[in-house]
């Protein structure tokens, strides 16, 4: 055998393990780890940004990036946002559910996979840190969009304080309770 051909071969098992390590960090944040390994060109995206733009107009007509409605909900005066979220989690079990049940592949054939996530008590700390952000801004991240483009720029503070807390996570993840 060459050196050209081993050092080829630890390149690959190298890569393979950076590959596995990623996966596994990756697994440990979310549910549902699968990674396309489709390319697209550049304007395929738009798509996605029609349906995030219609979500931003049904999040407006709906009140869910209302400052009020999400002080009513903290303050427990209101079911509005309740129901919201309850709703979704309904939807999402519902869906996760039947992808399951009928091996519902994505658009593009691939195969949907769903990991088991451990509890553990780094979940309970970054719930209260996000819940505390929730309802001293008034804003969770999924509207911020919807917020600033009815003219809240206001919120742009609290958009790069998500984006701030992302990265701090990030650079400290391995030190941080898992």
């Amino acid at each position: 055998m060459s050196k050209e051909i081993i050092a080829s071969d630890e390149f690959v098992s190298s890569q393979n393990a950076e590959e596995q390590k990623d996966y596994q960090l990756r697994s440990t944040d979310a549910v549902c780890v699968n990674e396309s390994h489709l390319h697209h060109k550049w304007y395929y995206n738009f798509k996605y940004m029609a349906v995030g733009l219609l979500f931003g107009v049904i999040f407006v007509k709906a009140e869910i990036i209302s400052w009020f409605r999400i002080q009513e909900m903290f303050r427990l005066q209101s079911f509005h946002m309740y129901g919201v979220i309850g709703s979704a989690i309904a939807v999402g079990l519902v869906s996760v559910l039947l992808i399951k049940k009928f091996n519902i592949k994505t658009i593009h054939g691939e195969t949907i996979e769903f990991h088991k996530k451990e509890f553990n008590r780094g979940q309970i700390f970054g719930g209260i840190l996000f819940g505390l952000g929730w309802a001293i801004t008034g804003a969770c991240p999924g509207p911020l969009f919807a917020q600033i483009g009815t003219g809240a720029t206001v919120i742009i503070v609290t958009l790069l304080s998500a984006l701030a807390g992302t990265w701090i996570y990030g650079y400290f993840r391995e030190k941080l309770p898992h």
